[in-house]
């Protein structure tokens, strides 16, 4: 098994014909381009891109990892094809936002791969509990949701703004547990 230093992620290997994914965090102006695309594309392909989707593409950091979140992108063979944001609401929860894989990379794992990393990269940020606004349209996109964790919640009970959502979930988190390295560490 192989990590790659900062979330210790898994990385697949090639081996027996499999895609090599790395999930890691954003780091570049590139990557920053990449996940506007990426949202661009699956948000016009089957919605309208509303106005908070274009404030927030157009400058993620500010959107997404200055208020103490993280965007997490998908990488195969130096391009990225896959990303996903989690932000902090103030409450201790975190919203995941802009989940989004290229159709190449589709079936291949990737959208589990990132999801897994952002639940536990919420984890380790102290996130209570993770939420997400979808879309009865994108069934593979609530199934795979379900599949790790996220349980249906009634509309109300999550301040959700785009016009889009009519699927509502939550997913309760647990702390990350603490490592050897985390003894008296402040955080």
């Amino acid at each position: 098994m192989e990590t790659n230093g900062i979330l210790d992620l898994w990385i697949a290997t090639r081996c027996n014909g499999a895609m090599e994914i790395e999930v890691r965090p954003m780091r570049t102006a590139e990557d920053a381009e990449a996940f506007r695309r990426l949202n661009l594309e699956w948000i016009g392909a089957h919605f309208v891109v509303e106005e908070r989707d274009r404030q927030q593409l157009a400058d993620p950091v500010a959107a997404y990892i200055e208020p103490g979140g993280e965007i997490l992108v998908a990488e195969l063979d130096g391009v990225v094809g896959g990303c996903v944001a989690i932000v902090p609401d103030g409450t201790g929860a975190y919203e995941l936002s802009k989940m989004a894989v290229a159709p190449e990379l589709r079936g291949h794992g990737a959208g589990r791969r990132l999801l897994n990393a952002a639940v536990d990269r919420a984890r380790e940020l102290g996130a209570t509990s993770l939420f997400l606004g979808s879309s009865t349209g994108l069934e593979a996109a609530v199934h795979l949701y379900e599949a790790v964790g996220f349980r249906h919640v009634p509309r109300e009970s999550l301040h959700m703004p785009y016009a889009r959502a009519s699927v509502f979930m939550r997913m309760e988190l647990t702390p990350a547990p603490a490592t050897a390295g985390d003894a008296g560490v402040a955080r």
